[in-house]
């Protein structure tokens, strides 16, 4: 048993359970009416409806995360909420395991012939199930079936692949499970969540470090169904998978297709909405078509195989919407390396590189791309929508199975990106690198990432003046949810982040990765993060949902953090260190936090493990598992106190079991420190 489902366990039998209890209640209450629907099936034959499944954000009530994150079209109801005979798993924040990487910490398990039934909040032709099914014994995934059935009545049956999950080993991962160790030169570092795994030399068992287990199958409707509906999935007698995990069910009313009249339509210059043939050719000929005629290009519903780059530039691409027209290729290896390093190209829409002068005014929207990318190459240009592209919007496209949904190189300007959907990519989500300047990534839903889901790296030129506003992300398997890398101006403001599971946190901002140091201001305002702040495997310490790390450079410019809610953190709600290597060298100063909410914590409101200073004001917390401020400064633990100062700037209320989280015989620089304090497990997040 890990140290998280341990300590959960002890906390059970001091209280009553309390996570399932009342996040069920909760939601239950708030969702009151959906069984309450006139014509529904259960009120003409007088049998009573069914109890309505709770609907959440990133497993919580909604109204914890009123006004965060983005406004999506779907609604989230999460398995363990609802009717079942399977078994409900977790919750468990350890990784390598099931339940750490579902959206809340826990799904469900199902067996051949086992079941779980939502019933609709509201009317819907459209669904998205997430989900697990084992991989092959010797790797590269298998196919299973899932039924489908609505108020009872079989509708339909869809296929579920594990052949883009389940990746092993070190960093960047094989998804081969007898793979030796990638980097037997690497520092190795184990822990005991690992499972069956024990020191890797000169043998590790395997597989090594199972993860990324979930994926997302979309299934269309042949009809719109109304609220009060059930929902059933089931894995059939028949199924080759031993289990089947369900951790979610988003349902969703699609609108018809989008048509597009005055436009170069792909049709016409040849391309195949059935995906039988290649549609590449005939996309290059309608979108030069397009250009001379100033013309939109029109993608009508279908499917269309590309298996190469769609070179964009002066150009607006619009397809019927998303659910209706799919832009899907192979994973092609070239046979010679290309001059970038990419040794496979794939289907995606990527503007001319910077140093040709990018690609200026491109617009695409309505439409998915389907990749094909089941392993980690990082030289390899195989992402959604890549190269550089200023003044140029991104709209309301559904990003699946790619490396990295959008991969943007600098320098460039002036790109929107809102809402898209971002899942069940091999690495990133979104990355702004290279000088990525006056842009704005907003209403964004990211789910499954193999690296961090939003980021700014500013590598040889600063990101300047670009905003991530009002994002949903969750369950990005490796690294972070938010992470800055360098920069000068930039906001970070109104996001929504959860469950993180190894090896960072919602949101950081890092010194690192030979970034520009950091410059004039940074704003974190008004984000909410849950379940936050993974372990971490090289210091064997949790770190905080909200993450600060000077590796390469000092981090001292004007960081502001206000209004931001930090609930039920793992560890620590706010974390600063330094390197140990470069603790005498680097230090972040003058971080300044107002207006903060910390509704549960591991451990510690703020852990200091640098040296620098920080103030506080207006800063809230409660449930609070062990001193509210571990201050470890640059642990040379001088008798004059310690490096790092904490200033107390008033309204400092609440703590937890050891008293008030900012006590004044911590200021201004005490020494509190604990390098590896127990963990309390806190309780679920409610109504402040």
């Amino acid at each position: 048993m890990s140290w998280y489902s341990a300590r959960t366990a002890a906390a059970a039998r001091r209280a009553p359970r309390r996570r399932p209890v009342r996040l069920a209640a909760a939601l239950t209450a708030a969702a009151a009416g959906f069984s309450l629907v006139v014509g529904h099936p259960a009120l003409a034959t007088g049998k009573a409806a069914p109890a309505p499944t709770p609907v959440t954000r990133a497993a919580l009530a909604p109204s914890l995360v009123a006004g965060r994150g983005a406004d999506v079209p779907f609604v989230e109801q999460e398995a363990e909420a609802a009717r079942t005979n399977g078994t409900v798993i977790g919750p468990e924040r350890t990784a390598y395991t099931l339940p750490s990487e579902a959206s809340g910490r826990s799904a469900v398990r199902l067996k051949p012939g086992q079941y779980v039934e939502f019933t609709l909040p509201r009317a819907a032709n459209a669904l998205t199930v997430r989900y697990s099914i084992p991989d092959a014994p010797g790797g590269g995934g298998i196919t299973a079936p899932l039924d489908i059935a609505v108020n009872g009545k079989r509708h339909t049956s869809t296929t579920l692949t594990s052949q883009y999950a389940w990746l092993y080993n070190q960093y960047p991962f094989s998804n081969d499970p007898r793979a030796d160790l990638l980097h037997p030169d690497w520092w190795i570092t184990e822990c005991g969540c690992v499972p069956s795994a024990t020191t890797p030399t000169p043998v590790i068992d395997k597989p090594f470090r199972p993860s990324h287990f979930y994926d997302e199958r979309r299934v269309k409707l042949s009809r719109t169904y109304r609220a009060g509906d059930t929902v059933r999935l089931t894995a059939p007698t028949g199924t080759k998978a031993a289990w089947t995990v369900i951790d979610l069910l988003d349902s969703e009313r699609v609108d018809a297709p989008h048509l597009e009249r005055n436009a170069a339509n792909v049709l016409a210059f040849g391309a195949d909405p059935t995906g039988r043939r290649d549609s590449a050719d005939a996309i290059d000929r309608a979108v030069a078509a397009a250009k001379k005629r100033h013309l939109k290009v029109y993608l009508p519903p279908g499917t269309y195989q590309v298996d190469r780059h769609i070179v964009v530039d002066d150009v607006t691409i619009v397809g019927a919407g998303n659910w209706h027209t799919t832009v899907k290729g192979h994973q092609v290896t070239l046979d010679t390396p290309a001059p970038d390093g990419s040794v496979h190209t794939g289907v995606g829409f990527y503007g001319k590189d910077a140093a040709d002068g990018g690609s200026h005014d491109v617009h695409l929207s309505g439409f998915a791309i389907e990749g094909d990318v089941r392993e980690r190459i990082d030289t390899d240009q195989v992402n959604a929508v890549g190269g550089a592209m200023s003044d140029s919007t991104i709209d309301g496209l559904y990003l699946h199975h790619t490396k990295v949904g959008l991969w943007f190189d600098g320098p460039m300007k002036n790109v929107r990106v809102t809402r898209n959907i971002i899942t069940d990519q091999i690495a990133d989500g979104l990355n702004f690198h290279k000088g990525v300047t006056d842009s704005l990534v907003a209403h964004n839903f990211v789910r499954n990432t193999g690296d961090d889901a939003l980021a700014m790296w500013s590598q040889e030129q600063q990101d300047a003046r670009n905003t991530f506003s009002r994002n949903t992300i969750q369950t990005p398997v490796l690294a972070n949810g938010i992470a800055v890398y360098g920069g000068t101006d930039n906001d970070v403001t109104g996001n929504l982040i959860a469950d993180p599971v190894r090896e960072g946190s919602a949101v950081h901002v890092g010194s690192r990765f030979g970034a520009e140091p950091f410059t004039g201001r940074l704003r974190i305002t008004d984000n909410t993060t849950v379940r936050a702040g993974t372990y971490e495997l090289n210091w064997k310490i949790g770190l905080g949902a909200l993450w600060f790390y000077a590796l390469d450079k000092d981090i001292d410019a004007d960081i502001q953090v206000t209004g931001d809610h930090f609930l039920d953190n793992t560890y620590n709600a706010i974390m600063l260190v330094s390197d140990f290597p470069v603790k005498d060298k680097y230090k972040i100063e003058n971080v300044r936090f107002k207006d903060i909410r910390v509704d549960g914590t591991g451990t510690s409101v703020l852990s200091a493990r640098t040296a620098g200073s920080a103030s506080f004001e207006n800063v809230d917390a409660r449930n609070v598992g062990a001193v509210g401020v571990n201050n470890c400064g640059a642990f040379n633990f001088p008798a004059t106190g310690s490096e790092f100062t904490v200033e107390d700037r008033g309204g400092n209320d609440g703590g937890g079991t050891a008293g008030p989280w900012l006590a004044a015989w911590e200021l201004p620089a005490t020494i509190t420190c604990d390098d590896r304090p127990p963990v309390v497990p806190p309780p679920a997040p409610g109504t402040w």
